[in-house]
């Protein structure tokens, strides 16, 4: 891949948006990734917080202590050296998830609308590494690229006013869960007991971006519920593999 130069602008007179490359790759998005991971390490001045997208990088900063100039030449600086810098190694977060039925109330239609049975359109749902290009919408709601065009299936015509928080969802070419209960247009394909966001947890989010997730079917309702007691009692341990 032939790296593109960074485009910095200002957003605003706080901020800087740092744009790595036109188009959305899981090469560009790691080192999305990479950089703001290198900014965090730096230790910057002025430096009040960093959001990471698809292809960018949203940078806030006192401009009290620093003026845009300095902080983009800095930054510059920095996205410079990342190719001698360590990088931190990615996870796959396995994810277990109820198929169907009430947890999945549109696993039917989207195996029907894919020309698929349920059991296969389950198999190949679970069946790929999704890379977490970035959380957004509600927190903690993890944007997962890697869906199978086979699996691409059209929002709801109307969406529902409440969707349980673990909902496991399609919509389009993309993939995500519903971290907590909310509105929502996706179609419902399974839900898992895990919680993705808790406020009382350090860090709140289960996930972050540039995660991999891994779905892991589970076979009935008894399990499902077993494992919610285990996480609702804070005894459950979430499984983590280390990609090579």
């Amino acid at each position: 891949m032939t790296k593109q130069k960074p485009m910095l602008q200002p957003a605003g007179d706080q901020a800087i948006a740092i744009n790595l490359s036109d188009t959305i790759s899981p090469e560009t998005n790691r080192r999305v990734h990479d950089l703001a991971t290198a900014i965090e390490h730096s230790r910057l001045a002025a430096i009040v917080d960093l959001v990471p997208s698809y292809s960018s990088l949203l940078l806030y900063y006192d401009p009290l202590q620093t003026k845009f100039d300095d902080m983009a030449e800095a930054v510059l600086e920095i996205e410079r050296s990342l190719d001698d810098l360590p990088t931190e190694p990615a996870r796959t977060v396995l994810i277990p998830t109820l198929y169907g039925g009430d947890y999945g109330p549109d696993l039917k239609s989207v195996a029907k609308h894919i020309g698929l049975t349920e059991a296969e359109t389950i198999q190949a749902h679970a069946g790929t590494d999704y890379l977490v290009y970035m959380l957004g919408f509600s927190p903690g709601f993890p944007y997962l690229g890697g869906l199978s065009d086979n699996l691409a299936t059209p929002r709801l015509e109307t969406p529902r006013t409440r969707i349980p928080g673990g909902s496991v969802g399609i919509a389009e070419n993309q993939t995500g869960i519903y971290p907590v209960s909310s509105p929502g247009g996706w179609r419902l394909v399974g839900r898992t007991p895990l919680r993705l966001f808790d406020a009382s947890n350090q860090p709140p989010s289960l996930l972050k971006a540039g995660d991999f997730v891994r779905f892991v079917p589970i076979s009935n309702e008894t399990d499902f519920l077993e494992i919610d007691e285990l996480v609702n009692a804070r005894k459950y341990e979430v499984l983590c593999e280390p990609r090579q």
